[in-house]
């Protein structure tokens, strides 16, 4: 049996902030012929982002930050207002890796988290997975302030909402994809109910 896809090359054409490839390949077409192509692919590791939300209030938490390639494309202040979220680093379980980025943003610390699904945000150029978590929360695990680390050059603000007002943003003032999926979710799920 033929392996549907053989790797060629990859060249790194950007190690920056995350890293670029150009990869040529060659695969098994509909009609089951070896067709070669060429792709990009961009590595920054795998990410996590939860929604933040408390029962009894009706609210949840977001956060509010600079997003500059969204500035390129359509957002011209560049402010976006999502759900935490954040990378995986090194070894770290996603699970701790949300904890840690829930904290440091949020300034919540929540004693546990579900994971709901993960999924890939953007396949057609992007390796990343991003696992989605969400936490229920209350004033009591305030801990500190949020808004990120300084030493990555943060600046987030926090953000509590009521659902329903956050739901009926979305397409509007909610334009981030993982956001959208984390309030639907909620709302399939009637855990605002």
């Amino acid at each position: 049996m033929k392996t549907p896809l053989n790797i060629l090359s990859k060249e790194l054409l950007s190690n920056d902030y995350y890293t670029l490839h150009k990869v040529n390949y060659q695969f098994i077409n509909q009609n089951g012929v070896w067709e070669k192509a060429s792709r990009e692919s961009y590595d920054k590791g795998n990410g996590t982002t939860i929604l933040l939300y408390n029962t009894t209030t009706q609210k949840i938490i977001l956060t509010k930050q600079l997003r500059i390639p969204t500035h390129f494309n359509g957002n011209p202040g560049g402010m976006l207002l999502e759900a935490c979220a954040g990378g995986v680093e090194g070894a770290e379980s996603p699970e701790s890796a949300i904890l840690r980025e829930t904290e440091e943003e949020t300034g919540y610390r929540v004693p546990k988290v579900q994971q709901i699904f993960q999924a890939y945000m953007s396949p057609g150029s992007v390796t990343e997975i991003l696992y989605f978590f969400i936490a229920p929360y209350n004033e009591y695990m305030k801990v500190g302030s949020g808004g990120g680390l300084i030493e990555e050059n943060e600046n987030i603000t926090v953000v509590e909402l009521d659902f329903n007002e956050a739901y009926k943003m979305i397409g509007h003032e909610i334009i981030d994809a993982k956001t959208i999926m984390l309030l639907q979710y909620l709302k399939i799920h009637k855990l605002m109910s």
